[in-house]
């Protein structure tokens, strides 16, 4: 299964909802261009709902760095919400772990970009 992206709004944040594997090709590029797109339209408080990610490989956390890096640089930031232990256990590996700020709980996310 592909990854599927959905995006919805939770009062200012806007929320990504991720679903599938998230690899090398269609998985990666779609979220690199929905975060592109976020951005350049103005959206600074970004918050990827990860909890339905079955598979993540390095492509995949690749553009969430290059993701999170363009959202810092337009002045926005992008949170993690609803890590899998798989999602966890690569950030871990990859040291990325405290780059993001992750969430297990949406409202106390969202409150976070207060």
């Amino acid at each position: 299964m592909s990854v599927k992206l959905s995006t919805r709004q939770s009062g200012d944040v806007t929320v990504v909802d991720v679903s599938g594997r998230v690899t090398l090709g269609e998985g990666s590029s779609a979220i690199r261009e929905t975060l592109r797109d976020l951005t350049t339209n103005g959206h600074k408080k970004i918050l990827l709902n990860m909890s339905e990610v079955s598979y993540i490989d390095s492509t995949g956390i690749g553009e969430l760095v290059a993701g999170f890096t363009s959202a810092a640089n337009g002045g926005g930031t992008v949170k993690l919400l609803g890590l899998t232990r798989h999602v966890k256990d690569v950030l871990q590996i990859s040291k990325l772990y405290t780059v993001f700020e992750a969430f297990d709980d949406e409202a106390e996310a969202v409150r976070s970009f207060a």
